[in-house]
């Protein structure tokens, strides 16, 4: 019996953890002007690798690289943290406010800007629709933290912005 509660509060914890993870990019692309037709294009790979890395303990980072119009430079970029080290108390919130007001400070890009999605997820199993490559450097640009946004019961997301210096 003790066995099957804490399989079943590990797949409920996954399942709030990365949906919450996939609202706050939805929020994130939509508030800084952003076309949102990529993302709800991609959504279902998107969410499906995020929910098996972090089922697997193998996610380490979400990040929401923006591209400048022309797609050779950083023009912003948001990463998730992932912590699975926080103490489960039985609680489960997202700080939706937290990230509102942080996509004002971080300020909007032009619209038609490119942007992708990107996740760490050292040794995880490979996820349909998910492959490799390189992220834009931050060089010149400044990371501000939020601090933790969504804390799951035990796995946390600790949200932070990049901004040029």
């Amino acid at each position: 019996m003790r066995t099957c509660v804490s399989v079943g509060t590990r797949v409920h914890t996954v399942t709030f953890v990365t949906q919450k993870i996939m609202y706050t990019l939805k929020e994130i692309v939509r508030l800084v002007g952003l076309d949102p037709t990529k993302l709800s294009r991609e959504w279902a790979v998107i969410e499906r690798g995020i929910s098996t890395w972090l089922g697997s303990g193998h996610l380490k980072q979400v990040t929401l690289e923006i591209q400048t119009q022309d797609g050779t430079r950083l023009a912003g970029r948001w990463d998730l943290d992932i912590d699975y080290d926080l103490p489960g108390d039985g609680t489960m919130w997202a700080d939706a406010q937290e990230v509102r007001y942080n996509i004002l400070k971080a300020g909007d890009v032009p619209w038609t800007c490119e942007y992708s999605i990107w996740a760490s997820a050292p040794g995880g199993p490979s996820v349909a629709g998910w492959g490799s490559g390189k992220m834009f450097s931050t060089s010149g640009f400044k990371r501000y933290s939020l601090g933790t946004t969504i804390d799951g019961n035990g796995i946390g997301v600790r949200a932070s912005y990049w901004r040029k210096s």
